[in-house]
């Protein structure tokens, strides 16, 4: 008589956490800081944004007034995009491209030349005469000088990106998410474009992760220098 085998129950392994748990623990990663500091933050962004927005307004009615003859359409190209804790936010900038550029976006992604889930395009087709112009310049920029004044943006922090991009992102790549997005930042000053992805959201989270006063007083120092080489500015 053969002996009937004996079938023990099956061991399930423990699941690790799923994607949107470890997004959230990233999310949740907020690095402490001294309160002082997140006040001389928010100063510097108030004063410094303030000054430069007066200095700038000639500047600005004149670029206004060549996108309004360079190309029909809005002067400015508002977009939401994802501030800090995820929350969206209505980022303004100089339109540079024709009127709807951002509905083209399939038709133009195999130009695409980031090596990530965004999309930049060196000689972009669908710029207007003067895009490229204000975007080597960095000049289309200017508006966000709104965002920052509303407590929307910093004058440092990283770029603020959309909504389909963040989705794409690696969990810890939300990191980045922790503090405010701002004009200029460590991606911004160290060749922009020209960055692969990886390294781009490394910097990123350094950011978020090593932040003081000082070390935006480091970037606003490089940011004109930068601005004036126009590396990877496209």
């Amino acid at each position: 008589m053969i002996a009937s085998a004996v079938v023990r129950p099956a061991v399930r392994k423990p699941l690790g956490p799923s994607r949107a748990q470890r997004v959230l623990r990233w999310r949740r990663a907020v690095r402490p800081v001294p309160a002082l500091w997140l006040a001389i933050k928010r100063a510097c962004d108030l004063i410094l944004g303030s000054v430069v927005a007066a200095l700038t307004l000639p500047l600005c009615a004149l670029i206004a007034l060549a996108v309004k003859l360079a190309s029909p359409g809005p002067v400015f190209f508002v977009q939401e995009r994802i501030g800090r804790d995820g929350r969206p936010f209505r980022l303004f900038k100089f339109r540079t491209m024709i009127d709807g550029a951002h509905l083209m976006h399939r038709h133009v992604a195999h130009l695409n030349a980031c090596d990530g889930p965004a999309l930049k395009i060196p000689n972009d087709p669908r710029l207007h005469p003067l895009g490229a112009f204000l975007r080597r310049s960095s000049l289309d920029e200017l508006p966000q000088l709104i965002n920052v004044l509303r407590g929307e943006m910093s004058l440092v922090g990283p770029r603020p990106a959309l909504a389909d991009e963040v989705e794409s992102y690696e969990p810890h790549y939300h990191q980045r998410l922790t503090v405010q997005p701002g004009m200029t930042g460590l991606w911004q000053v160290s060749g922009r474009a020209n960055i692969q992805f990886r390294r781009w959201m490394a910097m990123d989270v350094w950011y978020a992760r090593q932040w003081s006063p000082l070390v935006d007083a480091w970037i606003i120092a490089r940011t004109l220098p930068a601005v004036l080489r126009r590396e990877g500015a496209w």
